[in-house]
């Protein structure tokens, strides 16, 4: 009897479902780079080298370990350039009596496993994704009849389920389920956070370097810094700086954001999670550890393990439920182009500039660029939902649908009507001003409301408010907002709006004639 086990580039890990149990000699795993997958967007090319360097890296340890690897490299001349074809063409290779596959994290690439049943004759199996906490069916079983599918509350639930920071008489340590407010310190004077592990690409990183540079040449971002962890040990040894060095400070720093410093405290573990590299639960259970020892402050462990088993486990399962209509889901009727230094980073608002800088550079940018400069600006101008997702798809090493699509869609962009968000993330430039050093080097004048010099969030936050005035105004988390806008003269306010069509107007001239067509109390 022999299995066919195909193993995605998202799943590099020996505790993967259909692994786990097999047995080497009656198994043949497949291991596929397609051209489908690199190109469907056209994704970072140190996402696309990263992927491919680990998947053979992968695959080399697999082979050491005794197992029969079947591994397709983009270069083969007769690739297939899709899953379903490569697995075709495994077909024709191996004598396969059942293909075992652990589901996708993706809802494309799931449906295409669904299709292998009725298009291959041998037997197939689909096992889910143990990993995850939270199944499919348990998620859905908590979201049914709930209008708000708070975080908060299913974080609570994992931290039950888990045993994570709780008491043995089932109470949460350190005395609160959350100590968010703990954690939004403004960037210190001086902050000098420790550098992370820097992995220098070996001769099969250098390999699939060379491969994107060539096939890829022309997609966003930059392999001059390459220096992600592709394996395991590597990052393992990731993990161990930063449980050393920054665990500590990263609770109270997470939200600041600092020019140039373009990691402070974070963990930088996503990339290594998503690919399969690093078991999310193992790092929960370690920076417990250091909690209970004495070793790590409460809020930044509290956080670190919310980031993971709460908001991780939580938009996984969001995504599920609420796909596939999640992808069209544009509530606030937001219809403009992405503007062009969103790729370019040629603007003169210095927090966009570094934060495209960084995305473009490392392939990465933490929460709050990402929330509160990147996404806040998209959700004030009214860009595209559509757009807006495919451009975190593309940049960003970790992203993948399921995690990137219920950030963006909504979280950053409230495109679902506030099914997951309680409120908008809409803030004027006094957040980054608070949060970052970002407006001391910046040409516009945070200070200022309107006119030529003034922040341009400032003019676009009171023109959102302004159009969504009937959908925000109900909201008990935003409403009163709305008391200080009607205290302004008419002239206030007309000032506002003419300032936020003059800063999209740079956009595009589209962008300035629907801004000027806003006038109150719309979508």
């Amino acid at each position: 009897m022999t299995i066919l086990v195909p193993v995605l580039g998202d799943q590099l890990s020996r505790d993967l479902p259909s692994l786990r149990d097999a047995d080497p000699a009656e198994t043949v795993v497949l291991m596929m780079e397609v051209w489908d997958e690199a190109t469907y967007v056209k994704h970072h090319k140190q996402k696309i080298a990263l992927i491919f360097s680990a998947m053979r890296h992968f695959a080399a340890e697999l082979g050491e370990q005794g197992w029969r690897v079947d591994y397709v490299e983009l270069t083969d001349a007769q690739n297939a350039h899709s899953f379903t074809g490569e697995v075709a063409r495994a077909l024709e290779r191996h004598d396969v009596d059942e293909i075992r596959v652990t589901e996708a994290g993706e809802w494309r690439v799931q449906q295409m496993l669904e299709e292998w049943a009725d298009r291959f004759a041998c037997a197939v199996t689909i096992l889910p994704d143990d990993r995850f906490l939270c199944s499919h069916a348990e998620f859905r079983e908590w979201a049914e009849g709930r209008q708000h599918l708070t975080m908060e509350y299913f974080y609570r639930r994992m931290r039950q389920k888990t045993g994570l920071l709780m008491t043995a008489d089932g109470k949460p340590k350190g005395g609160a389920w959350n100590f968010d407010k703990e954690n939004r310190k403004p960037p210190a004077e001086g902050l000098n956070p420790p550098l992370r592990p820097l992995f220098e690409p070996d001769a099969v990183t250098r390999e699939c370097i060379t491969l994107v540079e060539g096939r890829f040449g022309g997609h966003f971002g930059s392999l001059d810094r390459f220096d992600w962890p592709v394996t395991r040990t590597q990052a393992l040894q990731a993990a161990d700086a930063f449980f050393a060095q920054r665990l500590e400070l990263f609770g109270p720093y997470e939200d600041a954001m600092l020019w140039g410093q373009d990691q402070l405290y974070h963990s930088l573990l996503s990339t290594s999670i998503n690919l399969g590299l690093l078991d999310p639960m193992e790092l929960c259970r370690r920076a417990e550890a250091l909690y209970d020892e004495g070793r790590a402050p409460i809020n930044s462990v509290e956080g670190f393990i919310r980031q993971i088993i709460g908001w991780r486990e939580y938009i996984r399962g969001f995504y599920w439920y609420f796909m596939p209509g999640l992808q069209e889901a544009n509530a606030l009727e937001a219809h403009l182009p992405l503007p062009e230094f969103y790729w370019t980073g040629e603007t003169d608002m210095a927090c966009v500039a570094d934060c495209v800088r960084s995305t473009r550079e490392n392939a990465h940018a933490h929460h709050i660029q990402r929330l509160m400069v990147l996404g806040n600006f998209a959700l004030l101008a009214g860009i595209d939902p559509r757009q807006v997702q495919d451009w975190y798809l593309v940049v960003y090493a970790d992203a993948y649908e399921w995690v990137e699509l219920p950030n963006v869609a909504a979280m950053i962009l409230y495109a679902d009507g506030g099914r997951l968000a309680t409120k908008p993330y809409a803030a004027s430039g006094n957040y980054i001003n608070t949060m970052s050093d970002y407006c001391q080097r910046c040409r516009y004048d945070v200070r200022q409301k309107t006119g030529p010099g003034a922040c341009p969030f400032n003019p676009l936050y009171w023109h959102f408010m302004d159009r969504h005035r009937d959908r925000l105004e109900p909201n008990r988390r935003i409403g009163r907002i709305y008391a200080t806008w009607d205290r302004m003269s008419p002239e206030r306010q007309l000032e506002y709006r003419d300032s936020a069509a003059a800063v999209l107007t740079a956009l595009t001239p589209a962008s300035a004639e629907w801004a000027r067509d806003q006038d109150g109390g719309g979508a």
